[in-house]
């Protein structure tokens, strides 16, 4: 018995002996970022100033590598299959707690696939319009689409992404007969819109922030409580008269199942830091996000939280995606 109990310290200590070199040597090489969005978007905006600051922290490089493609679930399924050994990390939108109740079937499973480090930051969404669009209000555009049924169109990030979701709910609320143009992610939704091929959208606020600030953009309102610093001119969706449409795109950062969890606390720790940095709250907030910087327990809390509301939404809404 005692030879047992001693054996089984010396082995606890040797784990805790080699967790405890392998964090000392991580990064040993660069690491690789999997951003299941096109570049451009809030998520890639996000994922670009974690990398730079990690790649400081660190002296190693971290790769940025944008996978797009079926509302994230590409790269999401490819993070969920990259090796556990702390040079993978994904940095995700809320389509990761939306997509379980959205696809009947996706390649990840949201609580047994990744460890949760952090949910960074989160920002409202806004619906936005070309300049050339005869409406200064959402009121303006339900009387448009009434007025021309299905002549306007409304472009968003993707299939049930929060934004999308904000502008099928606007849909079934109002009537309003706009038909719904999903991209592969906020970038191209935004330049989609400043390019007047569609002439509405509803995304998230970074991307759309400077064009609206530049006036190549029109901001209608933002689905947050109350109206932000970035945006002040631009009324919340209670302001406009749509009370309970609030709703906010997450900036989660996970790692693999199965990583050291000497890894996922350094990666934590830097995430913490940086989030806290002068410098790092200037371009987040001036981009309309909100600092979150959740720890790994409280992700993970807001993950089982988030993915059972996100499904009751997708099925009152009737969409579903094979």
């Amino acid at each position: 018995m005692k030879k047992s109990k001693a054996l089984g310290a010396l082995l606890a200590g040797a784990a805790l002996f080699a967790c405890s070199a392998f964090a000392q040597q991580y990064p040993a090489r660069p690491v690789r970022m999997i951003v299941p969005f096109a570049p451009g978007g809030p998520t890639d905006v996000i994922a670009r100033f974690i990398a730079q600051k990690l790649t400081e922290a660190w002296g190693q490089q971290v790769v940025v590598d944008n996978r797009a493609g079926a509302g994230g679930n590409i790269g999401m399924g490819l993070a969920a299959n990259a090796a556990p050994d702390g040079y993978t990390i994904l940095v995700v939108s809320s389509s990761f707690v939306v997509n379980p109740g959205l696809y009947s079937k996706i390649p990840y499973d949201p609580y047994k696939s990744f460890i949760p480090i952090s949910n960074a930051a989160a920002s409202p969404n806004v619906f936005v319009a070309h300049p050339s669009v005869p409406a200064k209000s959402l009121q303006d555009v339900i009387a448009l689409a009434r007025a021309d049924p299905k002549k306007y169109s409304i472009a968003t990030a993707g299939v049930g992404t929060t934004p999308d979701l904000s502008a099928e709910l606007f849909r079934m609320t109002t009537k309003a007969e706009l038909v719904r143009v999903p991209f592969g992610g906020a970038g191209p939704a935004v330049a989609s819109v400043v390019g007047n091929q569609v002439q509405l959208g509803c995304v998230a606020m970074p991307p759309a922030t400077p064009h609206i600030q530049g006036g190549r953009l029109r901001g209608l309102a933002v689905t947050s409580a109350k109206r932000t610093t970035a945006l002040p001119d631009v009324p919340t969706m209670a302001e406009a008269g749509f009370k309970g449409q609030e709703a906010d795109t997450l900036q989660g950062v996970l790692v693999p199942a199965g990583t050291p969890k000497a890894v996922v606390m350094e990666i934590s720790k830097q995430i913490l830091r940086m989030m806290a940095q002068p410098d790092m709250k200037d371009r987040v907030v001036g981009l309309g996000f909100d600092i979150v910087a959740s720890t790994p327990e409280q992700f993970a809390a807001q993950i089982k939280q988030e993915v059972p509301k996100w499904e009751k939404v997708v099925k009152s809404a009737g969409i579903k995606v094979e």
